[in-house]
């Protein structure tokens, strides 16, 4: 970025008004003097020579009199502000983006964290640790504009989504989207799984609300779940086979049977499929936890949950969700 000169002026003591014997030193550097410095830069622009540097000199008084220049800097005469073009980016930012580029590339065939290996573990929490220590909004809850939208899950460490996320317990099943949507005029979070199948699509959320405690902590408190109404497909497309229990079953004696209620399928998913949601209350001590914000820009958060967890998210919409 461009950077503007200023000229910056020290106050000095009265001097006698017949000072004594002053000599320039040829010495490079200050003289480290106990008694009291004056320091101040001198910008003097010679007539007819724009755009020449001029030396600025540091002057300190030592107490047997002598005063000593030093060399401090070059800059443009005449004081003016000049605009450099950036041709490329700050390296900080730079050095985010290329590990934000990392961290993504090392939850492919992780499955969300629930695959990963120890070694692929390891490898993103040193990413995560990072992005940490650059984080560039210091304080999320001060700037709650940004946390606004729709969030992606990507990866977590929280065991309990875990079960949720093995396909060995959901044959048939595969969850297609784990989110959470941030509001924070009315403060509150909505998290959301959605489930597809071959008979029908269906999803569950939580609704909570938020309080801000800390520059980087929110505790939540969740109020409701919703079941929503499956959303029976028009046609029902099987797989070949599907692994179960560490098996694989072929699928291809039950399409004759499939084939043959099609059009009774179609009617039932319009009636099913126009029932309202299922809504139930959550009042337990255990619908409330909270959430620590430890990485935030316009694209990529990092939160840790109590119990360590680690969850990444990515903004919708964000170039980061393709592969």
């Amino acid at each position: 970025m461009s950077t503007l000169s200023q000229l910056v002026h020290f106050p000095c003591a009265s001097l006698s008004s017949k000072p004594p014997h002053r000599q320039f030193s040829p010495r490079p550097s200050v003289l480290a003097v106990a008694g009291p410095a004056i320091a101040g830069n001198s910008r003097i622009q010679p007539r007819g020579e724009p755009g020449r540097f001029r030396p600025v000199f540091r002057v300190r008084a030592a107490d047997d009199g002598e005063w000593v220049p030093e060399k401090d800097e070059e800059e443009p005469v005449g004081g003016a502000a000049v605009a450099v073009a950036e041709e490329e980016p700050p390296k900080e930012a730079a050095e985010i983006a290329g590990l934000k580029k990392a961290l993504v590339d090392s939850f492919y065939g992780t499955d969300r964290g629930l695959r990963a290996t120890s070694e692929t573990r390891a490898e993103i929490v040193e990413l995560i640790t990072q992005l940490e220590a650059r984080n560039p909004t210091p304080a999320p809850t001060e700037a709650l504009t940004m946390l606004n939208g729709k969030w992606i899950l990507a990866y977590t460490s929280f065991a309990q989504l875990f079960p949720l996320l093995a396909r060995g317990t959901l044959p048939l099943v595969k969850v297609e989207e784990i989110s959470q949507t941030i509001d924070s005029e009315n403060f509150t979070v909505q998290n959301s799984v959605q489930f597809s199948g071959p008979l029908a699509t269906t999803s569950f959320s939580t609704n909570a609300k938020f309080e801000v405690r800390s520059p980087k902590r929110v505790q939540i408190k969740f109020d409701e779940g919703i079941i929503g109404t499956p959303q029976l497909t028009d046609s029902i497309v099987l797989p070949e086979n599907v692994e179960f229990l560490g098996q694989k079953i072929d699928l291809t004696p039950f399409k004759g049977l499939i084939n043959s209620v099609q059009d009774t399928a179609s009617s039932v998913a319009k009636t099913i499929s126009s029932q309202p949601p299922i809504k139930f209350s959550l009042s337990n001590s255990n619908a409330e936890s909270w959430l620590l914000t430890t990485y935030l820009d316009e694209e990529l958060r990092i939160s840790r949950g109590d119990g360590g967890s680690v969850f990444v998210l990515i903004k919708e919409g964000s170039s980061l969700l393709s592969p």
